[in-house]
């Protein structure tokens, strides 16, 4: 009852105590969070299988054609398989990591991510959004805040997201050469615009 009351409120991971222990354990409860469930996408579809994965992990999701964030794991919309398209992302402080990323494969609406605080998010993470397919398509709009794991190469890796328009960084220590980094980028994307707010 503990794990499944606390699967669907991820702001009380906030309140308990932290030592290395917990760390641990809360490590490890967030990479089963994060297992791609294959049979589980075949059976509901890319879009429905992704927001259980997102709002598992403490994300929000929009879908194509509502204003809406969806939060709540247990009001998630029902209704015809496919009906339901996920258009935007707010990971802000949520537990998604690499390994959930197969989830994000079959999304053909994605248009805008956002990324800050969370504390699992990598180069990796950034070379595995940028690779891809649909992603290159769609996704427009990208924000990066305050993710500690995350570098300069990570953020020229997203060069092949050829759709980019806006890029938004801030507070992300890992990156050095920012002006560097800046211009690689917009030289393989010229019409992407990019706000920065590094030190």
């Amino acid at each position: 009852m503990l794990i499944k009351a606390l699967t669907f409120q991820p702001a009380l991971w906030k309140k308990l105590p932290s030592c290395p222990g917990h760390r641990h354990f809360w490590g490890w409860l967030n990479s089963v969070f994060n297992k791609v469930d294959y049979e589980r996408i075949k059976s509901v579809g890319p879009d429905r299988a992704a927001s259980e994965w997102l709002l598992r992990c403490g994300a929000f999701v929009r879908y194509h054609g509502f204003d809406k964030w969806q939060q709540d794991y247990n009001g998630l919309p029902t209704g015809p398989l496919g009906k339901y398209k996920i258009q935007a992302i707010n990971a802000t402080e949520s537990c998604i990591m690499y390994r959930g990323f197969d989830y994000l494969d079959g999304l053909e609406y994605l248009e805008e991510i956002r990324l800050c605080k969370c504390i699992y998010i990598q180069d990796e993470c950034l070379q595995r959004l940028s690779q891809t397919p649909n992603l290159q398509k769609t996704l427009q709009r990208l924000w990066i805040i305050s993710c500690g794991n995350v570098t300069d190469q990570g953020i020229v890796a997203l060069h092949q997201l050829s759709n980019l328009k806006y890029l938004f960084l801030s507070d992300l220590p890992g990156i050095k050469e920012k002006e560097a980094t800046t211009q690689i980028l917009q030289k393989s994307l010229p019409t992407l615009k990019v706000e920065l707010d590094l030190e």
